[in-house]
């Protein structure tokens, strides 16, 4: 009888056990959504930069993690990408000529980063390499530059591009307006390219990467710059003469008016 019993017990434990296991299992995971203030961005030419507000929320969060305030957010705008080549100048006779290059497939012309708090503080490198988040661990595709001097090239690369502003990170612009909810702050610089950006938002629980949400954003120039933007590239070949015509008239104008008797 005493068998029967532990034999029934120990089934119990094991059906309990698996029904905790199944509840556990089916237990939603965090979601994360995000929109833009605008779809659209105008640069004019009096364009001296602008700050591009991300709106998010959270869903299936734990009450727990959210007081500990252990939820961290990354958010990404992604330029638009093109093939690049990058030259490396060295002195030769005592002329500075291009000696090295490397051909990149695609890079993305810019590659702003905000977060809730500093990077290193979020995570480590291990993750943000396999996510490749971050202006130091963003993979850049080295395209027909196989070699050992790649990441040379690419750390040029990079440097140039946060040297010009259109690579940057800054930390503590992303925040929470409630529990669920938080706001993104990106700065724009005055030479962010235009076309198709792509903003991205990677949510953190306490050190884990659980989920990411993207949505995409146009720039684009506007007025008297889009016209000739437009003309030069459905008409270069008209657009060409003329802006060689012009220079030749510039320069006879030029004769002209200081022409000394």
């Amino acid at each position: 009888m005493r068998r029967v019993r532990a034999l029934i017990f120990s089934c119990a434990l094991s059906c309990l056990g698996a029904s905790l296991a199944c509840a556990q299992a089916e237990l939603p995971t965090e979601t994360i959504q995000i929109g833009l203030s605008t779809d659209t961005i105008a640069i004019t030419s009096n364009f001296s930069g602008a700050d591009l507000t991300i709106f998010g929320a959270l869903t299936n969060t734990d009450p727990q993690v959210q007081r500990q305030g252990h939820y961290d957010i990354i958010v990404v705008l992604e330029g638009p990408e093109v093939p690049l080549v990058v030259r490396q100048k060295s002195r030769v006779f005592g002329m500075w000529l291009n000696t090295r290059s490397a051909d990149f497939d695609l890079v993305p012309l810019s590659y702003l980063v905000s977060s809730t708090r500093k990077m290193r503080d979020i995570t480590d490198g291990d993750s943000f390499k396999k996510l490749s988040l971050g202006i130091e661990h963003l993979l850049i595709d080295t395209g027909r530059t196989k070699n050992i001097l790649a990441a040379d090239f690419v750390r040029a690369l990079k440097q140039l591009n946060v040297k010009a502003g259109t690579y940057s990170e800054d930390s503590g612009r992303v925040e929470f307006i409630s529990p669920n909810l938080f706001r993104a702050t990106l700065r724009l610089p005055t030479n962010v390219p235009v076309g198709k950006h792509k903003a991205r938002a990677f949510l953190f629980r306490n050190g884990a990467f659980i989920k990411e949400s993207s949505t995409s954003l146009q720039i684009e120039k506007a007025g008297f710059e889009q016209n000739i933007y437009n003309i030069a590239r459905q008409y270069s070949l008209y657009y060409g003469l003329f802006a060689v015509a012009l220079a030749m008239f510039t320069g006879w104008l030029g004769r002209v008016i200081f022409k000394k008797d």
